[in-house]
């Protein structure tokens, strides 16, 4: 990074510490929820460590809803990417950078070497450009390769915006009623063909993510 302008420095060094300060004083002013946390915890209680795995759109709060002993979280190694590693940085959690279309053999290598270690994997399986909420084969093959159980993490807001990006990023407005909920965990047998495991993945996702908004319903309220 030494080679960038000095806008792009200065850009690099205040807005992840900027973001930092912003999401965690909005999520203060939310009325938040976490449920089933006790998927995860069945797991992290006994010392093991799993694969976190929520929709890209949902990236802005889950630093404030995931609950664990550590993670390692894959992010793309495109600028914007830089920015959401440095950001998480400050929320204290490491980083592997690469994607699919991007440094992405690197990258597994690296998230398998940091399954030997005592921290969790975190995955957004349908980064970093789509198709939006749809699961890509790298998630089932790391689930395959390290034995570890895939733990879809679900957040709805009451009220936000969704941006006209290919993954309808959202972002929740202020006093908003929202909610993280953990799925059930979901194994993949080391002989297990990808794509069975993909698509076990993709239903675990898509049922959690309905269940969240379905919590809001119960309040009277419809996610955005």
């Amino acid at each position: 990074m030494a080679n960038l302008a000095f806008p792009d420095r200065f850009l690099l060094a205040l807005a992840p510490l900027l973001a930092q300060w912003l999401i965690r004083g909005l999520h203060r002013t939310h009325r938040a929820t976490i449920l089933c946390k006790e998927h995860a915890d069945d797991y992290w209680q006994k010392g093991r460590n799993v694969i976190i795995v929520f929709w890209h759109d949902q990236l802005l709060m889950m630093p404030e809803g995931y609950c664990g002993p550590g993670a390692a979280i894959l992010i793309s190694s495109s600028k914007d990417g830089e920015l959401i590693a440095r950001t998480m940085h400050h929320f204290g959690y490491d980083t592997i950078r690469g994607s699919s279309t991007r440094g992405g053999r690197a990258a597994f290598r690296e998230m398998i070497a940091q399954a030997r270690q005592p921290v969790d994997l975190v995955v957004t399986p349908d980064g970093p450009k789509g198709p939006r909420h749809v699961v890509k084969e790298g998630v089932a093959a790391l689930a395959r390769l390290t034995g570890r159980p895939v733990i879809p993490l679900d957040f709805a807001a009451s009220h936000g915006h969704r941006f006209a990006s290919w993954d309808r990023f959202l972002l929740p407005y202020p006093g908003a009623r929202t909610v993280f909920r953990y799925g059930a965990p979901i194994l993949c047998a080391r002989d297990e063909p990808d794509e069975t495991c993909r698509l076990r993945i993709q239903a675990g996702m898509e049922a959690n993510l309905r269940e969240a908004q379905l919590y809001l319903e119960s309040h009277g309220l419809r996610a955005v």
